[in-house]
């Protein structure tokens, strides 16, 4: 028997049996497994089995079986080839990938024109021109984005969604690398911004600040608004819609797959702006008219708004009810309505028409219509009012008139950022010289991308 005092031998590497090792290796990340080739010869050759490379190829770039048999190549071969391609976008291009392959897997069986809008991936020399020419470095979840798919081509409908509101309607595409750039933006209020979208409807884009300037966080992304209060467009930070493209692209990636904007017509709608918006009801916007009651609830919508042409888009609903006390014989139907629009510099337009948003609805004792409408004006504010013209159903000879309140619509004070732009305001003052309208019509003008915009019309207010 061995003393009692007698030390255990070290139990050498070389003697260790190979299944635990190779157990143990299993659980390394792929810089492990590289440092534990210079080791040791048995590490060497142990850190090199070809299954622990599957591993490492699943999870960073999403290799599949069938991928790799069509390649004809080991896993640490794939792993390899592929790091020294992508290697500096180890930390994101999964997560990127993943996202592309579900939207495309969605769209393909639901939206497959929009599949072929889809640009192949650019190669990192072409990103690195495009740095040199803005003159800064666009971040790796951004350019990672780009190595696998380059955008979409300027087409209806966007990648990144459309929205309609009455006869309104806008889509924004997912901009390539090269019209990205030739919209990169140093003017006060976009300093250091890259535009990510186009909507070929409105001109306006959302962006990416590359720069932490004008009181922007780096790498933020948001939609242009203007500061209209101070009567300057400059850097602003009230619609901020993600902090980095990662969470961007791939929030917006995951409502499309989960059904969390609707497919319609081979398009994705993003969320029902009429559902979306913020209606704000003042008590006061409230008027009777015998047994009928009709109430009016306001929102302003910001992604359709603009500063330059002055632009300021507001959503309207209104309610129109019976009291159930009425009598049986006061049923009647809607024949017209009536508006008086006024905006911020007291100029009126009046508006008439048969209907309300092309429908004639019948009220009744304790029935309740709603319906949602739109309006601009080219002033920060303005208000309407007006009334409607019903028949009786009993007599229909008899006509009368029910009034619709008075109601505001005001643009919100934006938060201006903390960082101020020393600009001359009078040379950005906002221009407030156009009419309010009622017909919203888009006018083709040439915004950051230098393309024009299609001209659209709005119905008349309803």
């Amino acid at each position: 028997a061995a003393p009692l005092d007698m030390e255990p031998s070290a139990l050498s590497l070389e003697l260790l049996p190979t299944d635990p090792l190779l157990l143990i290796l299993s659980f390394l990340d792929y810089r492990d497994l590289t440092s534990c080739c210079y080791l040791s010869r048995r590490l060497n050759q142990l850190s090199s089995h070809d299954p622990l490379w599957k591993r490492q190829c699943k999870k960073y770039w999403l290799i599949s079986e069938e991928e790799k048999s069509q390649r004809n190549q080991s896993w640490k071969t794939i792993f390899i080839s592929t790091y020294s391609d992508l290697g500096r976008y180890i930390q994101y291009y999964a997560t990127l990938k993943k996202a592309w392959d579900d939207l495309e897997k969605f769209l393909g069986q639901r939206c497959p024109r929009m599949i072929g809008s889809l640009k192949e991936s650019v190669r990192e020399e072409d990103l690195d021109a495009v740095e040199a020419q803005i003159g800064c470095k666009l971040p790796d979840d951004y350019r990672c984005s780009f190595r696998i798919h380059n955008g979409q081509k300027l087409v209806v409908p966007g990648l990144m969604g459309s929205m309609a509101l009455s006869n309104h309607y806008r889509s924004e595409d997912l901009l390539d690398i090269d019209t990205a750039a030739g919209g990169f933006q140093q003017r006060p209020g976009l300093k250091q911004c890259l535009p990510l979208t186009f909507c070929i409807h409105t001109g306006l884009s959302q962006y990416m600040a590359l720069e932490s300037v004008e009181g922007r966080n780096k790498y933020e992304i948001f939609y242009q608004c203007p500061d209209q209060m101070a009567r300057d467009p400059s850097a602003i930070d009230m619609f901020i819609t993600g902090t980095s493209y990662l969470e961007w692209f791939t929030s917006y990636v995951n409502k499309v797959v989960t059904g969390g904007y609707p497919i319609i017509r081979d398009q994705i709608f993003r969320v029902n702006i009429f559902l979306s918006c913020r209606y704000v009801h003042d008590k006061e916007c409230v008027a009777t008219t015998g047994d009928i009651t009709v109430s009016v609830s306001t929102s302003f919508l910001p992604e359709l708004s603009s500063v330059h042409p002055p632009h300021y888009f507001f959503t309207y609903r209104i309610r129109i009810e019976m009291s159930k006390d009425a009598l049986p014989e006061k049923a009647c139907q809607l024949d017209s309505r009536y508006w008086r629009i006024t905006n911020a510099k007291g100029d009126v337009e009046e508006v008439q028409g048969p209907g309300v948003v092309g429908e004639f609805p019948i009220i009744s004792p304790g029935r309740v219509y709603e319906y949602t409408s739109c309006t601009t004006f080219s002033t920060t504010s303005g208000y309407m009012e007006g009334y409607y013209t019903f028949h009786c159903l009993y007599y229909k000879e008899k006509y009368f008139n029910v009034t619709i309140p008075r109601f505001h619509m005001v643009c919100p004070t934006f938060k201006v950022s903390t960082a101020r732009m020393e600009t001359n305001h009078n040379d950005y003052a906002v221009d407030e010289d156009e009419d309010s309208t009622d017909t919203d019509e888009y006018e083709d003008r040439r915004r950051v991308l230098d393309i024009p915009a299609p001209s659209g019309r709005c119905p008349r207010h309803t």
